[in-house]
């Protein structure tokens, strides 16, 4: 039996002799073998730009171009790392992220050039790939016989990705040529994927996702990529058609916008069999196979590659799945570090002891945990003392050993003295029809503690009903007593991330503030609230006069200062 490629260098040089159709974007083509020549050109040209007595980072700057994997692949080849660089960040902020990562290299297309314009980047080269001049640069390497160099070991370090953490600057995560190329066959395995598969790329490829469960095992399959300069939830199904897609992944807000999308008669005419991704949730799930016949497939793995989950049949509905054979998972009390008690369900599923059960995941076995580019602190905090890997990600787990998410560590809520964690209370808000998108999360409570608010972005088309909202909530026998929303912001969309998360950090910064009339007031959309609590109870319109009881209140007690600045 032949063994796998340990590196991508040599799943990038396995295609030297296929003809077949290997990279589209737009109105491109480009074939395996042509592929593989464009990568030995570039990884040439890299031999000769980066010192070899410093680090060889070059950072990469693109929307989702063929130039994006090329580089990737040259860096395979060469023995070098690419950091993805968010266009999404600005001023010393992406000075920070090219700098913290030692890219002598940077490579970007016009379009990002005025991202670039006063920044100090000492010591950093610049190639704009859609010039003249990158085009004289690259021609004495054309023909470059494609090899790998001795640089290009198994442990080599081949992307450095920033992590989207919620405080503080981003942290850089290391993935070794074997990791990403073990990702590859990995589901290459799982999901049986075939050399005349193509893979639909479009999530932004700065971020782990689109590199490591879309890219990774088309290469390793010897399937066809497709590109997408930019997620379109428009251009998704025409895209899908004209490539001939049959795998796409997703993070985040992405399949509400697909299903947000108008319907029509021919939505199941296309090639796409599977989607694999994070966070569409179990409703919009079965929402995107009825619509369009295709299988989402929930997966969990820290960008890190701290810890996996795996699903399988049998998986119970709201389930991720269990932890791969031989792992060790576990859900932690973060503050004791003792395992929580198994999820107990009341009718209809509903959560029952939720503070009881819902902890941190944490990997108490083998970790294939890389670390972060020059952060031991951050180091630190993921493997602790005793060498487990602590996700950052609040789970609970039933009887079965079958783990659910329930959000990050920074998505839990502490109502009345109870913990309650968003994702489980976006899972029930989601099942209400006129919704296209949800977000729960903190806002501060005038005593102590948080109150649910929830941000909903509702269907074209479809007004906010507080009766109907209230008739809906009271029907769902698994909402708790404390997960009823207190606030619901309403949204023509909900504000993401270039990665299709949503931006948590800006909700919770508007609070209960009103639309009013100033700046960011198209933003803030209609808000509505319960004035006495009580779960189920009406909704009506939050005025400047309820704005105002409310802020009397935080300072009465003396918590105005949690409610931050205008």
């Amino acid at each position: 039996m032949t063994s796998e490629p340990e590196t991508v260098a040599e799943l990038v040089l396995a295609r030297e002799r296929d003809h077949r159709p290997g990279l589209r974007f737009e109105d491109r083509e480009l074939s395996h073998h042509q592929v593989t020549a464009a990568a030995a050109a570039r990884a040439a040209l890299l031999r000769d730009l980066l010192d070899a007595r410093s680090a060889r980072h070059l950072g990469v700057l693109l929307d989702n171009t063929p130039e994006y994997p090329l580089w990737l692949s040259a860096a395979a080849l060469a023995g070098a790392a690419v950091a993805g660089i968010n266009p999404t960040r600005r001023g010393a902020e992406l000075a920070r992220d090219i700098l913290h990562t030692d890219c002598r290299l940077l490579v970007t297309e016009r379009a990002h050039l005025p991202l670039l314009t006063g920044l100090d980047l000492p010591g950093v080269r610049v190639l704009v790939t859609d010039t003249p001049a990158y085009d004289e640069l690259l021609a004495p390497y054309c023909g470059a016989a494609p090899e790998i160099s001795p640089d290009a070991t198994p442990a080599a370090r081949l992307l450095l990705y920033f992590t989207s953490g919620s405080t503080g600057a981003p942290k850089a995560a290391v993935c070794s040529q074997r990791r990403l190329a073990a990702a590859g066959h990995s589901l290459v395995r799982h999901f049986g994927v075939r050399p005349d598969d193509v893979h639909y790329v479009c999530m932004p490829m700065f971020h782990g996702n689109a590199v490591i469960a879309d890219w990774a095992p088309a290469l390793a399959a010897g399937a066809g990529v497709a590109l997408r300069r930019r997620f379109s939830a428009s251009g998704f199904l025409p895209d899908v058609r004209r490539f001939g897609a049959t795998y796409f992944t997703y993070v985040g807000r992405a399949v509400q916008y697909l299903l947000a999308t108008p319907a029509r008669a021919d939505d199941r005419e296309h090639s796409l069999r599977l989607g694999f991704g994070t966070e569409a949730g179990a409703v919009d799930a079965r929402r995107f196979e009825e619509r369009f016949g295709v299988r989402l497939v929930e997966g969990y793995g820290s960008s890190e590659g701290g810890a996996a989950i795996q699903r399988s049949s049998g998986t119970p509905d709201g389930a991720i799945g269990r932890a791969a054979p031989g792992d060790d998972l576990a859900v932690l009390d973060p503050g004791t570090g003792k395992e929580c008690a198994a999820a107990e369900f009341g009718p209809g599923g509903r959560l029952l002891n939720g503070d009881a059960a819902i902890g941190e995941l944490v990997n108490r076995g083998r970790s294939p945990f890389e670390g972060y580019w020059r952060n031991a602190a951050a180091d630190a905090e993921r493997v602790r003392g005793d060498g487990w890997y602590w996700t950052g990600d609040l789970f609970y787990r039933d009887a079965s050993g079958y783990l659910y998410f329930a959000g990050r560590a920074d998505d839990r809520l502490r109502v009345d003295s109870e913990n309650l964690a968003a994702a489980v209370i976006e899972a029930i808000l989601a099942r209400w029809e006129p919704v296209a998108a949800v977000a729960v999360y903190a806002v501060p409570d005038p005593v102590a503690g948080d109150q649910v608010m929830a941000a909903l972005a509702l269907r074209d088309g479809v007004s906010f009903d507080p009766l109907a909202f209230s008739a809906f909530l009271l029907a769902q026998g698994d909402l708790g007593t404390k997960m009823a929303p207190r606030f619901v912001r309403v949204l023509p969309r909900l504000p993401v991330t270039a990665t299709h998360k949503v931006a948590r950090a800006a909700l919770r910064g508007e609070g209960f503030r009103r639309a009013g009339s100033g700046a960011g007031a198209g933003e803030r959309g209609e808000l509505w609230w319960r004035p006495r609590g009580g779960g189920g109870g009406g909704y009506r319109e939050f005025t400047v006069g309820d704005e105002e009881a409310v802020v009397g209140e935080f300072r009465e007690r003396g918590r105005e200062g949690v409610l931050g600045e205008e």
